[in-house]
């Protein structure tokens, strides 16, 4: 399948890359409380609670690593309902990101005592974990996580991950455009994968702020929309805050 924007327009071309960090990436994604029936709010249980505290201690100690650049936990704050379409849906309500020096590393990462504890746990708490080491393949900036924020993790199920690549290219470009988005890095699986790539991000101003500047803006259905239907490409947002 070849590429064709569907109502193009010069406002909303790629954005301006920069090389992608040299990082590994190791996300851990994981179904502990997702929300109940059609709400789009997670559940908040002590066993979560208790699930969030050892993950940050545990990250805690893994960045003392020499392979560790950075760990992140995320909780989410809100789950749209997933594209029924999808061959696996979303519904992470913790999650995880590692970041090691290189790709190299993350098999290093994996075989110590403080992440299999890690992975240990949100196994045994969850009814769905994702374990996607992953690569940076295109950058508009990098994610600045020592600061609290929204974060976002897009999980993107695609039949062409290589059309579905230059649609998120586009659909960047009116990101950064229409919704001020001015950071975003994109996380290509390491390996097989239920999902094409995920896209992280990070913004200041509120969820409800973004929601306004996005659906209410008629150029999300005409182009986002529209080009995302053409390819089979299955936009999954998740919104998260940072621990």
């Amino acid at each position: 399948m070849n590429f064709t924007e569907v109502n193009a327009d010069p406002r909303y071309q790629p954005p301006r890359f920069i090389d992608p960090p040299p990082f590994g990436y190791l996300h851990l994604a994981a179904a502990v409380a997702p929300p109940a029936g059609r709400a789009p709010f997670p559940r908040t249980t002590p066993r979560k609670a208790a699930l969030l505290t050892e993950l940050k201690a545990r990250t805690q100690q893994l960045t003392g690593m020499k392979a560790v650049q950075r760990a992140t936990v995320y909780r989410a704050v809100l789950l749209p309902p997933p594209d029924k379409r999808a061959r696996q849906a979303p519904r992470y309500d913790v999650a995880v990101l590692i970041e090691t020096t290189s790709p190299g590393e993350i098999e290093e990462v994996q075989a110590t005592e403080i992440y299999r504890a890690m992975h240990d746990s949100l196994r045994q708490a969850s009814t769905d974990l994702l374990v996607m080491p992953a690569h940076c393949i295109r950058c508009v900036a990098d994610v600045d996580k020592n600061r609290q924020g929204v974060f976002l993790f897009n999980y993107f199920d695609a039949e062409d991950k290589q059309v579905a690549l230059q649609v998120w290219e586009h659909v960047a470009g009116w990101y950064t455009a229409k919704a001020g988005v001015s950071n975003s890095t994109l996380l290509a699986p390491a390996g097989p994968s239920d999902y094409a790539f995920v896209n992280h991000a990070r913004w200041d101003h509120s969820l409800l702020r973004f929601a306004i500047r996005q659906f209410a803006t008629p150029s999300f259905w005409t182009y986002v929309r529209r080009n995302l239907h053409a390819y089979h490409t299955r936009a999954m947002p998740i919104f998260y805050r940072r621990l």
